[in-house]
């Protein structure tokens, strides 16, 4: 037993370790480079840079070569990168897997020294495994609905710069200097991107590709169309801004009217997951028909289908798109 604790310990003491090292040791200089080449990348897979070569090399997944090019052959890395950069974190997909492995091994020795069950001990270790991933999740629909409430505001400015005679990209300067964070980071960025050299078209759709609403696809696509066919810019962002507020009122509307429903589905279901943690934890003994008999493992497989599938009926009623 004394050797058993002192292993947890060491796996604990690592795991901490490894933690903040992963939040402690991002070098800013080079993720902004990074993000920088990112949208040079991006244009070019758009096919609208005619160049014979690629101007840069792929994104890195992880400093570690050989993980890149593991993680390269997978889909989901892009995605999971995608998210990462849309929740403004600067950190890389491969630490946040690492991450990941440490909590499920971690989390299910120390929950197994306590429990005595696997079945608990296996819940356990995925739910702290997936934890990163929901924190992601999390702060990017946190950052995303930020925006969302000022970009109106934003669109104001530009309009104002705009009919005051500066430029359009002047007008995305003065957002990046004094709009508030995250609307002032993106429009730096795509100001940057800008005079970087990539043509305006390609830093709003890179703009649109980093920031997924509705609202900034609508800006991209008049601003786009009115390049091509002309009119009164100022009117437009002024429009634009107003479409906007109102979407944003009744979606608060909606919001506020689907709150009961809302409560009402997390309760329903958080009930079953947190019953069985109890019953486990209260009486273990009661709880191992379902783990030794050989038709339990089958019910439970069954329960956490029909789970998964009342959730997503329960979200696809509540959830009311605007």
């Amino acid at each position: 037993m004394a050797i058993l604790l002192a292993f947890l310990t060491f796996v604990v003491v690592v795991a901490i370790c490894l933690l903040v090292w992963m939040f402690v040791s991002t070098d800013k200089n080079q993720e902004v480079v990074r993000r920088r080449m990112d949208s040079v990348r991006k244009a070019e897979r758009r096919g609208n840079l005619s160049l014979g070569t690629s101007l840069v090399r792929d994104e890195l997944l992880s400093s570690v070569p050989a993980i890149h090019q593991l993680m390269i052959r997978w889909t989901w890395t892009t995605k999971l990168n995608d998210y990462i950069v849309q929740g403004g974190m600067a950190t890389k997909p491969a630490r946040i897997i690492l991450m990941m492995g440490i909590l499920l091994f971690g989390g299910y020795y120390v929950a197994q020294t306590f429990l005595h069950n696997f079945f608990g001990s296996a819940l356990i270790a995925l739910l702290l495994a997936f934890a990163p991933l929901a924190y992601i999740m999390w702060a990017r629909k946190r950052r995303l609905a930020k925006f969302e409430e000022h970009f109106p505001e934003a669109l104001d400015l530009l309009g104002r710069a705009v009919r005051a005679g500066h430029a359009f990209t002047t007008g995305m300067e003065m957002i990046a200097k004094e709009s508030a964070e995250p609307i002032g980071s993106e429009f730096r960025t795509t100001f940057e991107e800008q005079n970087f050299g990539l043509p305006l078209r390609d830093t709003l759709l890179n703009l649109s590709e980093r920031v997924p609403l509705i609202d900034v696809r609508f800006f991209v696509t008049s601003l786009m169309i009115q390049k091509e066919t002309g009119g009164n810019l100022a009117e437009i962002l002024d429009g634009l801004s107003r479409v906007i507020r109102d979407r944003f009122r009744i979606h608060r509307d909606v919001e506020t009217k689907t709150a009961q429903g809302k409560l009402t589905a997390a309760i329903l279901i958080a009930i079953p997951p947190i019953m069985l943690l109890a019953l486990t934890a209260v009486n273990p003994q009661y709880m191992k028909t379902l783990t030794e008999d050989p038709a339990g493992p089958k019910i439970l497989g069954i329960a956490a289908a029909l789970q998964i599938i009342g959730s997503a009926i329960l979200w696809k009623i509540i959830h009311i798109e605007v």
